[in-house]
């Protein structure tokens, strides 16, 4: 039977569906696999060990918590040095958020990442009122995406008119001839296995076009699981999956653009090319939101089995289709939900097969349902699919960074008190301190139980 439904502790506490029990709070879809048929090659992917706050009494690995050392200083050698020593880095943003220069990047895989209190990853350099004053002046909006480029003053040929002028243009007002600024990433994986990030919220400095870096990118990089994080005005895309990246999960993530971006809101990238090696980029994306001012790629995807389970899109306007199947790509799409105004909800283009099903909202009227075709596209993995008129209430609620916050500073372990004592401290899942007569599932003792 199809299991997806969070039922732990169901029985005992007799609750109604809520928000909280359609999220799992563990790794599930393609991360957990290592095939795209077989059911039983199972993969344990465990990052470094733990994934939740508190760090659980029986951890035996290292870890170390982060906080931030002000709006001005660089966190970039430190987080990555926190990598190099570290099975579980926990990012605590207490006191602000985290500025780093360029791309992150990873030596070994095996790792966790977990944001506490609101921890926020921000690129140090952003797209300036005058540099879009500039872009406007100069008519970069109607230029050429795909011809008409030319040699740049630091003698670099780019091929896009709209690319060629924009950092033409960025390089006069900011003298910045080795283009340094187009490295403002966070997290770059490359070759990498069994890496969980949890719980961030990742915020890039406004999309523009200049073939820079994305917020987040996976490159040949296998079995992650990127669970609650928020990705906001990537320079490129908000988070890219290419290369023969392979058994990956994105949940409960958002995906959105402010005012701060420009052009290029082309958020999510599944394969980089249409030579991209078949077989590989088998994705899972459950309970996630594409948000205000996403434009396209939510994703575009090639090669992979592409599984979109209980996703909710309310970007309005949107400037070409949600949903993208590509060449040699397989979708199987159920249980999402398209708010009003998102009338460009799908399109394919040398896909192998998709499978739409019924449970699918489109709330324009205008917008006809996709069709089906090719073999009937299945995953592995037990999964239940959510009732789809619960979408936007859920994923509002819960989708994004919305894990752990005001966890009280210094919290890292639950101490357990000496047995016999009354007064026991009782915490909640996220690692508040609560009364004793609290009601529901708690941490008492260093264990979790029902009361």
């Amino acid at each position: 039977m199809k299991k997806y439904l969070l039922t732990i502790f169901a029985a005992a506490l007799s609750l109604t569906m809520t928000a909280t029990d359609y999220d799992l709070d563990k790794p599930f879809g393609f991360c957990t696999l290592s095939s795209r048929t077989d059911a039983t090659s199972t993969y344990s992917i465990t990052g470094g060990g733990c994934y939740t706050y508190p760090i659980p009494d029986g951890f035996t690995g290292t870890y170390t918590i982060l906080k931030s050392e002000g709006a001005d200083a660089d966190m970039k050698a430190k987080i990555q040095n926190a990598i190099k020593q570290y099975d579980v880095i926990i990012l605590d943003g207490s006191e602000g958020d985290f500025i780093v220069s360029s791309n992150i990047g990873f030596e070994r895989g095996n790792k966790t990442i977990l944001g506490i209190n609101n921890a926020r990853l921000c690129t140090q350099w952003s797209v300036t009122s005058e540099i879009k004053a500039e872009l406007d002046k100069a008519g970069v909006p109607s230029m050429s995406t795909s011809s008409g480029g030319g040699t740049l003053s630091n003698g670099t040929k780019v091929s896009e008119e709209a690319e060629f002028n924009t950092r033409q243009i960025i390089i006069n007002l900011t003298g910045d001839t080795k283009e340094t600024y187009r490295n403002s990433g966070i997290l770059t994986l490359s070759g990498k296995e069994n890496i969980i990030i949890r719980n961030i919220a990742f915020v890039g400095p406004g999309s523009i076009d200049v073939g820079g870096s994305d917020l987040v990118s996976f490159s040949g990089s296998k079995h992650c699981w990127v669970d609650h994080c928020n990705f906001t005005d990537g320079m490129d895309g908000n988070f890219d999956i290419t290369n023969s990246s392979d058994f990956n999960t994105v949940s409960w993530c958002t995906f959105s653009y402010t005012e701060r971006s420009y052009m290029h809101q082309n958020t999510n990238l599944i394969g980089s090319s249409d030579s991209e090696a078949t077989g590989y980029l088998n994705t899972t994306f459950a309970f996630c939101w594409w948000g205000t001012g996403c434009r396209a790629r939510m994703p575009m995807a090639r090669a992979g089995k592409i599984h979109m389970l209980n996703n909710y899109y309310s970007c309005a306007n949107n400037g070409t289709a949600c949903i993208n199947p590509r060449k040699n790509s397989e979708f199987l799409v159920e249980g999402n939900y398209f708010a009003t105004g998102v009338k460009k909800v799908y399109s394919q283009s040398s896909a192998v097969a998709v499978t739409w099903k019924d449970d699918n909202v489109i709330t324009e009227s205008s917008v006809s349902k996709p069709s089906s075709f090719g073999t009937t596209v299945t995953v592995p993995y037990e999964y239940t699919v959510a009732t789809t008129a619960d979408i936007p209430t859920v994923i509002q609620e819960k989708a994004g960074a919305t894990l752990y916050t005001n966890v009280p500073s210094g919290i890292q372990n639950i101490i357990r008190n000496t047995e016999g004592q009354d007064d026991q401290r009782v915490y909640n899942l996220s690692g508040q301190r609560v009364s004793n007569s609290y009601k529901g599932i708690v941490i008492k003792g260093g264990r979790k139980i029902v009361q």
